[in-house]
């Protein structure tokens, strides 16, 4: 069943770093922009720990290159660079700092006044950060309709509670904007055990059709 978004004038996406909300909820920014909706995205993480043992990438130079990443691929969504906010929290120990995520996300989200909707990742995801970000936004005071959605694994299965959204341009348009991403792709290759999307992840990931779950409380 097809996500309702026609009630939705402002909304808020949270990602735990960047390219999480290209990931996740492309289909759905996407689509509220072009209703006109107004779409904020919170960045929580500052994505330094993809790459630690690279020489060429220190972890200023990364952070910079990941900020640029996302906000180059959400411009091509409608989303504006003062539409972004980058929280730069620690990458790979935001389950370490549950007090000052909750802080810093509830203090993010109440600058976006009027709200109807709050997108961010699931209780059910497999990545730790992706769980800490998801019980922040549970502590967070907001009365308007909660999506999540879920990266980690990938997997295209559908669940019953689950509302689609779909990416116009289908899987190839997907794909160019999670290509943008290109240091979580193998262009950083001085570190042996860096991150990088692997292909089967990507055509997983790639997949057009988004799904999402009401986080109803």
């Amino acid at each position: 069943m097809k996500l309702d978004l026609k009630a939705v004038r402002r909304a808020v996406v949270v990602a735990p770093h960047p390219d999480d909300e290209i990931i996740g909820a492309a289909g759905l920014i996407q689509a509220l922009r072009r209703q006109r909706s107004m779409i904020r995205v919170i960045v929580v993480s500052n994505a330094a720990a993809s790459h630690p043992d690279s020489a060429a990438w220190p972890p200023a130079r990364l952070i910079d290159a990941r900020r640029r990443e996302s906000l180059l691929a959400l411009r091509r969504l409608g989303v504006t660079r003062d539409h972004v906010t980058f929280l730069g929290l620690p990458d790979g120990g935001l389950s370490t700092r549950p007090v000052l995520c909750r802080q810093l996300l509830s203090r993010a989200i109440c600058h976006c006044r009027d709200l109807d909707m709050l997108v961010g990742p699931a209780m059910t995801d497999a990545h730790p950060d992706h769980r800490a970000v998801a019980a922040a936004l549970w502590d967070t005071r907001f009365a308007g309709r909660r999506m999540t959605y879920q990266v980690w694994p990938p997997q295209r299965a559908r669940f019953a509670r689950g509302r689609t959204v779909t990416l116009a341009g289908g899987a190839a348009a997907k794909r160019s904007l999670i290509r943008m991403h290109r240091t979580q792709l193998g262009a950083i290759t001085d570190d042996p055990h860096g991150f990088a999307i692997a292909c089967h992840e990507l055509a997983v990931f790639a997949h057009p059709v988004e799904q999402f779950v009401e986080d109803r409380r």
